[in-house]
């Protein structure tokens, strides 16, 4: 007589692969939207060389926090109900007791997952925050009360001067915004101005944004990989109007940029806006303080040895 056997792993194998086939079907039922984590972006390419490594980070990080989460606030209501009170319990439990594997586990797991996450937001933002000896454009942002000066430094024009959008959210308000232009597939390099208080350069597409202090110059470099039109505006509270400082930002094609950069000439804006009219009467450069430190990072040419690994 052959013994009949058991049934729990045959149930085991069927509800881990009914639990598999959830997660696939929950994964392809996921809008492009819900799979970038919310975050602005399209579906026929990246905005910028950064936004698809700015995106994988904020969709990592978010999805092991609610694993977490989700982790914890099942052990707290398990163990709320496994070791509740029971009518036949009499006194007090037990006040002192410890159980050093789980004490350990408590202590040490924080720490890895704080520092898995640190190495990662590290290696992510020295990427995003290097600097190629070289650019192929640098433009001079200068932020103001409450609209904003583009210069082309190479060309040695400017977009006409900034002015206050006083039609925030009527029909065709768009039009009258500061522009700024830039040629798709280049690396630009902003250096950004103030010339009163804290502003924050943020195109919201580009997924980045840099504060802009008096006095003090900052920058950063991207390099713009899928042509249209973006919004721009100031993301630090800056004053009274400050819902009003917005622009636009045009990625176009070679061609067309150069032909922006004649027409510009031809106009007769040339030269540079600068921060005459800075409130501050300190003018120096933060990049170059920093150069004093560091020498300028040059372009790299071969892979870090950590993405190396990660590839």
């Amino acid at each position: 007589m052959i013994p009949q056997a058991t049934q729990r792993p045959r149930r085991r194998r069927r509800a881990a692969a009914a639990g598999a086939a959830l997660a696939a079907l929950l994964l392809t039922g996921c809008t492009d939207e819900q799979l970038r984590g919310y975050l602005p972006g399209y579906n026929d390419g990246q905005v910028t060389n950064h936004t698809e490594r700015i995106t994988e980070m904020w969709v990592g990080s978010w999805s092991v926090l609610v694993l977490v989460g989700l982790l914890v606030w099942g052990l707290t209501i398990w163990c709320a109900i496994a070791y509740r009170r029971r009518k036949d319990d009499v006194g007090y439990p037990i006040q002192l007791r410890y159980h050093v594997p789980l004490e350990l586990m408590f202590t040490l797991l924080p720490v890895v997952m704080i520092m898995t996450l640190f190495y990662f937001t590290q290696r992510d933002v020295r990427e995003i925050e290097h600097h190629v000896a070289e650019p192929d454009l640098t433009v001079n942002v200068v932020a103001k009360q409450w609209s904003w000066d583009f210069n082309y430094v190479e060309q040695n024009v400017h977009e006409p001067a900034g002015v206050q959008s006083f039609q925030t959210g009527q029909e065709g308000a768009a039009e009258a915004l500061p522009v700024l232009y830039l040629p798709v597939g280049q690396t630009v390099e902003f250096q950004l101005d103030s010339r009163d208080v804290i502003h924050s350069f943020w195109v919201v597409d580009f997924l980045y944004k840099k504060d802009m202090f008096p006095g003090h110059t900052t920058s950063f470099q991207i390099t713009p990989t899928r042509e249209g039109v973006y919004a721009g505006k100031c993301a630090e509270l800056c004053g009274e109007y400050h819902s009003d400082m917005l622009f636009n930002v045009h990625v176009v094609s070679q061609e067309e940029f150069d032909q922006r950069m004649q027409e510009l000439e031809e106009q007769g804006y040339t030269g540079q806006l600068g921060v005459d009219l800075n409130r501050n009467e300190e003018d120096w450069s933060m990049r170059e303080r920093y150069d004093e430190a560091h020498p300028r990072n040059a372009e790299r040419t071969t892979t870090p040895p950590a993405e190396e690994n990660d590839q």
